[in-house]
C-alpha cells in the first residue's frame, strides 16, 4: 500500500473492525451485484484506488469487460438484469445525496420490486461501505495492488 496517511498504522483497531464489517456485509449479497455497486460508487466518487481494486476483483470472479465497460451508461444498456438496474439505480441516488434527493423515491419503488427487506438493508449497508472506502482511499491518497490487498483481508 501507498499512502500520503496510513490509517491503518494510525488506528490498528479501528480499521481492522472496518475491514472486517466491510467483508461480513460485502459477502452478504450475491458477488457480481457487490461488484457492480462497488465499481459504480468508485466511479461517481472518482476513486481510482477503488476502481482499480475493484474492476479487478470482478474480473476474478468473472464479471465480464463489456458489463464493466459499459457500467457508467448501465441505463443504456441491454446487460445487466432489472435487479442489478435496481440496485445500481439505489447506488447512484444514495451515493449523490448532495445533489438532491429527487431519485430517491422512483429508486426505492424499484428496490421494492426486486429486493427483500431485508436485502434492501444489506445493499444500503453495502453502498455506505464503498462510499466510506472511497472516502478513505481518497482523502488518505491510499493505493492497494489487488494481489496485496488480499493478506491484509485475511488478517483482518
Amino acid at each position: 500500500m501507498t499512502a500520503k496517511f496510513d490509517p491503518f498504522a494510525a488506528a490498528p483497531a479501528q480499521m481492522k473492525s472496518w475491514m472486517t464489517t466491510s467483508m461480513a456485509i460485502a459477502g452478504s449479497l450475491e458477488p457480481t451485484l457487490v461488484s457492480l455497486v462497488e465499481v459504480r460508487a468508485s466511479q461517481i466518487n472518482a476513486c481510482a484506488n477503488c476502481l482499480h481494486m475493484h474492476t479487478t476483483e470482478a474480473r476474478q470472479k468473472g464479471e465480464t469487460e463489456q458489463r464493466l465497460y459499459l457500467l457508467s451508461a448501465w441505463r443504456e444498456a441491454p446487460c445487466y438484469t432489472e435487479r442489478e438496474r435496481a440496485a445500481l439505480a439505489w447506488t447512484e441516488a444514495l451515493t449523490q445525496l448532495s445533489e438532491g434527493h429527487a431519485e430517491i423515491d422512483r429508486a426505492r419503488a424499484a428496490l421494492n420490486d426486486y429486493f427483500s427487506k431485508e436485502e434492501q438493508v444489506k445493499l444500503t449497508l453495502m453502498i455506505n461501505i464503498i462510499n466510506g472506502w472511497n472516502r478513505l482511499a481518497v482523502g488518505f491518497g491510499l493505493w492497494f495492488e489487488p494481489a496485496a490487498a488480499k493478506p491484509a483481508q485475511a488478517a483482518a
